[in-house]
């Protein structure tokens, strides 16, 4: 197929929105609590328990009326019978008769009748009778029911990413499953006659294919579902073969390689005219692009130099990931730091290098090159030079996009 003349660039806002527009918002799905961490809560969460649901013992020692032991000195001990045990879990709870004391575990139910726990160190620890060695006010080492949590309290608001507390809170309440947003499914497609799986031999002129990994990789990063497939040879007809069996299980195609203007451009070649445009946007690395949708699936194509796709995801595929998976923030936190070197920058292109931040200073990682993949691993944030700036002097300010790890 002859190439398609591409349009004039477009800017890196208007291409994020263009991608951001394509996934809708996944539907809500009710899963269990193990499989809730990293997803967004999609309701309100109301506990229909109190926590604690009952007066437990924050000790392990004994329930008192404080009135009995108020007059506990360490070399006058107040001694009180002990006719009952409370283990955690118990559920028969006997009475506290005045004058006697239960052993109690920590957790464990405080009887009716008991106003204070003495904690087992201020005791000669008895089991049939203990000897008190301290008074203790009423109150003492007692968790009141419905101190942390009310019944009918909205303890998590919908909105909110659940994490490893959260995920407890739930349990703590008695739930077992969550109203959650399902993850993006996305299908990862590499693309390149000339690429090898790692951990086979190389034959001159051929590379390993390391985009479909990098960037299933990013999209579980970001709490979606990726599947993987790769190698599709420079053939639309073997291309579309490939992707034919999975369009209905996925949201979305994710192609790496294909998009550029030569020739042997596969994924250009199979999807022009079938509902994706073919673009560039005014950014270095990653210009050329291409989104739309085929077959009524969404599909973003990214350029094929692991740089370029790398740093596509980021700023295009991540934010619209997050955002139909329910998150409210879906931007790489921000700093504005000094430059430790000259910079330059294509006019009229946003560019962005990798760096190093480290407190007010960012140190450029590697060139600007698309192919400098080991500059990348080693970055912990993207130095964003603005399109109207062709050099960034040593000690000028510059904002950086924060990627994990950065200190």
């Amino acid at each position: 197929m002859a190439n398609t003349p591409l349009s004039a660039p477009i800017s890196v806002a208007d291409y994020r929105a263009r991608v951001a527009a394509l996934i809708p918002p996944t539907p809500v799905t009710l899963r269990p609590l193990l499989d809730c961490a990293g997803l967004v809560l999609a309701g309100d969460l109301v506990s229909p328990v109190s926590l604690p649901p009952f007066d437990n013992s924050a000790m392990d020692g004994y329930a008192v009326r404080a009135a009995d032991v108020a007059g506990a000195e360490r070399h006058a001990a107040v001694t009180l019978p002990v006719p009952v045990d409370i283990p955690a879990g118990r559920t028969d709870i006997v009475p506290l008769l005045p004058g006697t004391a239960h052993r109690i575990m920590t957790g464990a139910p405080v009887p009716p009748g008991a106003d204070a726990v003495v904690k087992v160190e201020d005791t000669d620890g008895g089991e049939q009778r203990v000897a008190v060695h301290a008074p203790v006010a009423p109150g003492t080492h007692i968790r009141l029911a419905g101190e942390d949590v009310t019944e009918g309290d909205t303890v998590l608001r919908a909105g909110i990413v659940l994490g490893s507390p959260q995920v407890g809170l739930a349990a703590a309440i008695g739930l077992a499953e969550l109203p959650v947003h399902r993850p993006v499914r996305v299908l990862v497609l590499s693309t390149g006659s000339e690429l090898v799986a790692p951990g086979n031999p190389l034959l001159h002129g051929q590379i390993y294919e390391s985009n479909s990994v990098m960037l299933a990789a990013a999209v579980r990063e970001a709490g979606g579902e990726a599947t993987v497939l790769r190698f599709v040879p420079d053939d639309v007809g073997a291309f579309h073969a490939t992707i034919a069996e999975h369009l209905d299980r996925v949201d979305l195609l994710v192609t790496s390689g294909g998009v550029s203007a030569g020739a042997y451009e596969v994924v250009k070649d199979a999807l022009t005219g079938q509902g994706v445009e073919f673009t560039r946007v005014a950014v270095q690395p990653g210009g050329p692009q291409g989104s739309g949708v085929f077959k009524g699936l969404p599909v973003v194509t990214l350029p094929g130099n692991p740089v370029s796709s790398a740093l596509s995801f980021e700023l295009f595929l991540r934010p619209a990931l997050l955002a139909a998976m329910g998150h409210g923030v879906v931007g790489r936190p921000r700093a504005r730091v000094r430059s430790a070197a000259e910079l330059r920058s294509p006019s009229a292109r946003r560019q962005y290098r990798r760096g190093h931040v480290e407190g007010d200073l960012v140190t450029p990682v590697g060139g600007p090159g698309s192919h400098l993949l080991a500059s990348f691993a080693a970055a912990n944030c993207l130095i964003e030079v603005p399109e109207n700036i062709e050099v960034v002097a040593e000690g000028d300010l510059v904002d950086v996009l924060l990627l994990g790890g950065a200190t």
